[in-house]
């Protein structure tokens, strides 16, 4: 039994797909070389169309490079077409198939070494690849004329004295044509893929100006006569990188087509010789290395700050997403406490709304000490009801709100939370805040959180060392220098190590086994979104302090 070795019939028939939709683009882009080649063509030398403007290669190495070297076909058909349709050449047809194959073979080579030797991103994205690219055709450029003044020489079709007048224009039109064009139907294909086709009616008006500047300084330079009109052609510099500025590298790569279609129309009307012609065009290789330079940077800076913007917003939506988990692991700590601090007001509540319904149902029983107990039970299942309140606003998520908050108020909601958990730890725990203080502006929740957590910490830092009177304070008082409200939570437990305070506020940073290292970071982070600052004020054993400064609606102390 042999192996079958033909293609799968779903395979053949796609490549005949392929093929079929080749061909028509392959003419197509035939079509467009053979018509730029007739627009542009302008001068002859010996046989060889050495005019210093070709856009038709621009397009076609613009090909090779987003399709590969099998582009380079549409070359070698376009040269020989134009030789017969435009040139008219005197040369015969092996010396014109010859030319053909030379360019050909040096322009697929040089976008071969742009693709898979210098990894060319064909979108131009980075600075990188407009140098990459220009380098490339620069390179194919070189060896094409070197080759063909070789060739022709060797011929007998040009002689030596017509060497420089010919390799010089040849070398400036293959490299004008590729630096003006290529990058241009780079973008327009790269626009193209992502859907951008359509030109908002602001920019139609800002391209009409930009071609009105660009008409009146192209016949500003070229009506001048002589030397004279060069002095002027550094006014084109002044479109250009504004529309650089103004759109990146597309705004460049419109600009200087522009430029160049004028600037060889123009010099083709008022009758400038070969030498006018390159001179000219040597000055707009400058100006187009110019334009394509400023244009890329601007669009990589703008590129760099589209992600720059996306990575900030991925950044705040995970700070969001730990400060949402900061809240539930300090909230979880405290569930089996919460509940224990729960349940006392509701036992209590239940033993007095028993015994107030034991006395209402006793015959001549004292109503005054029914109504007693139900008014104490009531404010237990007040108590109950506000604890519930403030932990659920501890685990509130929302977009942060800024508003005044009484320090005071604030405190005792925090040590309200909190105490339960200090409580079964045998901790005792405080809040002292002097009357008048000032409110701070910030968030409720956010500020809160931040204080339950150092308090947290503190109750847990305090019963991990076995400290038999464990105190923790939390406090407030006004800063004069610099002006704010302090929050400060201090306790008589062990301290911070002395390798631990240097990276106290960095994520990942935690001496617990169990702790995510997120608590204090999500603190600080907090803080300074508040235009505040926390800090370790004291971390010696029995006397460790944090304290967090935060600004206060008012510049002057009460």
């Amino acid at each position: 039994m042999t192996a079958s070795l033909q293609p799968a019939p779903n395979e053949a028939s796609s490549r005949a797909a392929a093929v079929f939709r080749a061909v028509p683009a392959g003419l197509a882009a035939l079509a467009v070389y053979v018509a730029l080649e007739w627009l542009g063509f302008i001068h002859e030398v010996k046989g060889l169309p050495a005019t210093p403007w070709n856009p038709g290669l621009g397009v076609v190495f613009a090909l090779i490079v987003l399709h590969g070297p099998r582009a380079a076909a549409v070359l070698f058909a376009g040269i020989v077409l134009a030789e017969i349709l435009v040139v008219d050449t005197a040369l015969s047809w092996p010396l014109v198939l010859a030319v053909a194959a030379i360019e050909t073979a040096c322009y697929a080579a040089a976008g071969l070494l742009a693709l898979r030797g210098l990894r060319l991103d064909v979108t131009l994205s980075r600075l990188r690849d407009v140098l990459m690219l220009l380098a490339a055709g620069f390179a194919g450029a070189c060896l094409v004329a070197v080759l063909l003044t070789t060739l022709l020489i060797a011929f007998g079709d040009l002689g030596s004295r017509d060497v420089l007048a010919a390799t010089v224009p040849l070398l400036v039109g293959d490299v004008i044509g590729i630096a003006v064009i290529t990058p241009l139907v780079l973008r327009l294909a790269a626009a193209w893929r992502s859907g951008e086709r359509g030109f908002a009616p602001a920019l139609v008006a800002e391209a009409a100006a930009h071609a009105v500047v660009i008409g009146a300084c192209l016949w500003l330079v070229t009506a001048t006569p002589g030397p004279e009109g060069f002095k002027y052609f550094h006014l084109l510099a002044l479109p250009v990188v504004t529309a650089a500025v103004r759109h990146g590298l597309d705004g460049a790569c419109l600009a200087l087509a522009a430029v160049q279609l004028g600037l060889v129309a123009l010099l083709h009307l008022h009758g400038h010789d070969m030498r006018a012609f390159t001179e000219y065009q040597a000055l707009m290789l400058v100006l187009t290395a110019t334009g394509l330079v400023v244009g890329v940077v601007v669009s990589e800076r703008r590129t760099a700050e589209r992600f720059a913007r996306a990575a900030e917003a991925r950044a705040k939506a995970k700070e969001a997403e730990a400060a949402q988990a900061g809240r539930f692991h300090l909230v979880s700590g405290m569930a089996s406490a919460l509940a224990h601090e729960i349940n006392q007001p509701m036992t209590a509540a239940r033993a007095l709304a028993r015994a107030a319904r034991h006395i209402v149902q006793t015959p001549g029983g004292d109503l005054a000490r029914a109504d007693a107990n139900l008014a104490t039970a009531i404010v237990q299942i007040d108590h109950a009801a506000g604890v519930i309140r403030r932990t659920r606003d501890v685990l509130r998520r929302g977009a942060p709100v800024r508003e005044p908050i009484a320090v005071g108020p604030l405190l005792d909601d925090v040590v309200a939370i909190a105490r339960a958990d200090a409580s079964a730890n045998a901790v005792v725990l405080t809040a002292e805040a002097p009357p008048g203080l000032p409110s701070v502006i910030g968030d409720r929740v956010q500020i809160q959180q931040v204080a339950l957590n150092l308090v947290r910490n503190a109750v847990e830092a305090v019963a991990a060392a076995g400290v038999p009177d464990g105190r923790v304070r939390l406090s407030a008082r006004w800063s004069h220098d610099p002006p704010g409200v302090e929050i400060l939570v201090a306790d008589n437990g062990p301290g911070v190590p002395d390798g631990l305070a240097g990276t106290l506020f960095e994520p990942l940073t935690t001496s617990k086994e169990d702790g995510l290292g997120l608590g204090l970071a999500i603190c600080a982070s907090i803080v300074e979104q508040h235009g505040g600052r926390i800090a370790l004020a004291s971390r010696a054993p029995g006397a460790t302090e944090f304290r967090v400064l935060l600004p206060a609606s008012g510049s002057a102390s009460p």
